[in-house]
């Protein structure tokens, strides 16, 4: 007999259902006028977002524009893209609009998505802004859908770091604009900084998509951004403290893994006053309880941290004498973030690199507080269903699972656990050295640069061959990404969230073809695409 609850899902449908029906309607609007969108010149999709600019100024809403304005830009982008917005992916786009996430699933065109939503909020001239994980996908979204807005009419920009003022100002100006979380954080604390209104760069906090919303709105949202000018150089000291630290033993500190935190024993402190007062660190007749010595004990307990907590190649790595820290849900650099009240030094001091003065902080904002500034949000994302809660209390966003656009045929297999490391990497190597040998493609995600190189090493000795994709191969990632849907490739990556790159049986034919002009112009790129083809199809 069937409970209340499925009795009433088998009738009613779950609320997710519910939501999906509603949008069937509006769906079928934006089709239905599809004929007569494919009839307009290039120069008539223009005028279509003259027309509707003014109804918007004249006050008409965008809900009631919404199916036009849809069907102009699926037609927009089938002329510049080659691509014909699959049902799904309207559904997502009006989700979106609706102040909603569309959880989508890998490969469903979130990209595609975005410009709907994007295209409908630009036409009341406040400027969207589509907010990415890193600087590559920000440029790479931007130059690839510009050519949708450019074909509607519309102006495309796209924010990085280091951008000149100027250009940052005209970026910011177009009608949408595609930038990462960070640089959109630090360029509203710099706009806080000015002195003159005319130097303000961000116009408006009216409308954002954000890419990857689980990562950036939960994952990084307490991460606070911080502008911080320099202090007194206290290289000295970081170096003479950092010499003290191997005399100490286990008995002196006690670690909390989990808060990043040390604190010393009384045994410890007792230790360390003595080792202080003989390397002439703490001044003759002045103890480690009295106020003065509250700087010196700070420094110690950052010093101690660094040698305890954060490890090489896992927490940072050291590249061209600096280090550069490791986004622990990315795997990737971090480079020009650095951690406050001279940890970083005390890291620096620890790996002999040359020690960076340390810094005052001057403003500071966390993602959380910066994306609530928005009057609309929407997100997109693989995985958000297990945050909903969190995003409906802090956000006031919804979470709605989109429906592929073809049922999914993949198989996914329940965990296997394993008592120790060894056994669980042992069995690890044997099923990629089988899925190799039959040809099939393998990625397979660590949360480590140190494990992902433990396990390199032990393919090495089975004599696989495969690529490594960490921070250190940062440069490459869209092209080792890429290639990982290969006949028999074996590609081991570090924290795959966010990385943006397809990855398609065979190998991803743009990027192959993008790169085959980049790197001779004149080549036959048609067998590029066939070689790829034929790899997929096989």
């Amino acid at each position: 007999m069937l409970g209340f609850g499925t009795l009433t899902k088998k009738i009613f449908g779950t609320p997710n259902d519910r939501k999906v029906k509603a949008t069937r309607p509006l769906v079928e609007q934006i089709n239905a006028l599809e004929p007569e969108f494919e009839k307009l010149s290039d120069q008539g999709l223009i005028d279509k977002t003259a027309e509707f600019k003014e109804r918007v100024a004249g006050g008409e809403s965008l809900d009631k524009i919404l199916p036009e304005a849809f069907a102009n830009c699926r037609e927009a982008a089938k002329r510049a893209l080659g691509l014909r917005a699959f049902d799904t992916q309207l559904m997502g786009g009006i989700f979106l609009h609706q102040g909603n996430i569309s959880e989508m699933k890998t490969g469903e065109g979130k990209t595609l998505v975005a410009t709907f939503p994007s295209y409908l909020n630009a036409l009341t001239g406040r400027g969207v802004h589509i907010v990415t994980v890193n600087d590559y996908l920000a440029k790479r979204d931007a130059e690839w859908m510009s050519k949708v807005y450019t074909a509607l009419g519309m102006t495309t920009g796209v924010v990085y770091p280091q951008q000149p003022e100027g250009e940052k100002k005209e970026a910011y100006a177009c009608d949408v604009t595609y930038a990462t979380n960070n640089e959109l954080g630090f360029d509203y604390l710099r706009d806080n900084m000015k002195s003159e209104l005319s130097d303000i760069a961000q116009r408006d906090h009216y409308f954002a998509v954000v890419d990857e919303v689980d990562s950036i709105l939960v994952d990084e949202a307490r991460t606070p951004l911080i502008i911080s000018g320099p202090a007194e150089d206290r290289t000295d000291l970081y170096i003479a403290i950092d010499q003290l630290i191997p005399e100490l033993a286990e008995g002196h500190y006690t670690i909390d893994e989990k808060t990043k935190n040390v604190s010393f024993t009384d045994e410890g402190n007792e230790f360390l006053e003595e080792l202080l007062l003989k390397s002439g660190i703490l001044p003759e007749g002045q103890s480690l309880y009295d106020p003065e010595s509250t700087t010196i004990v700070h420094h110690v307990n950052q010093g101690l941290r660094a040698h305890k907590l954060f490890a090489r190649d896992k927490d940072y790595i050291v590249r061209d004498g600096n280090v550069v820290l490791i986004d622990e849900f990315t795997g990737r650099m971090m480079a020009g973030r650095r951690l406050s009240e001279g940890l970083h030094q005390a890291i620096e001091a620890k790996e002999g690199c040359q020690i960076q003065p340390e810094n005052v902080t001057l403003a500071q904002v966390t993602f959380q507080n910066y994306f609530r500034l928005y009057d609309k949000l929407g997100g997109m994302t693989g995985t958000a269903a297990t945050e909903a809660e969190e995003f409906a209390e802090i956000y006031g966003l919804g979470v709605v699972e989109v429906p592929t656009n073809r049922p999914v045929a993949r198989k996914d297999e329940d965990d296997q656990v394993y008592r120790t490391a060894r056994e669980k990497f042992d069995a690890s190597v044997k099923t990629i050295k089988e899925a190799h040998a039959k040809g099939q493609p393998v990625l397979v995600g660590t949360t480590s640069i140190e494990k992902s190189e433990y396990l390199s090493q032990l393919l090495t000795a089975a004599e696989v061959p495969h690529n490594v994709l960490n921070a250190r191969q940062h440069e490459q990632e869209a092209q080792i990404v890429a290639d990982a849907g290969k006949l028999g490739a074996v590609t081991i990556a570090t924290n795959m969230a966010g990385r943006g790159t397809d990855i398609k049986l065979g190998g991803n034919a743009e990027l192959k073809v993008m790169g085959g002009i980049a790197a001779n112009p004149d080549g036959d790129h048609a067998t590029i695409r066939d070689q790829i083809e034929a790899a997929h199809e096989a």
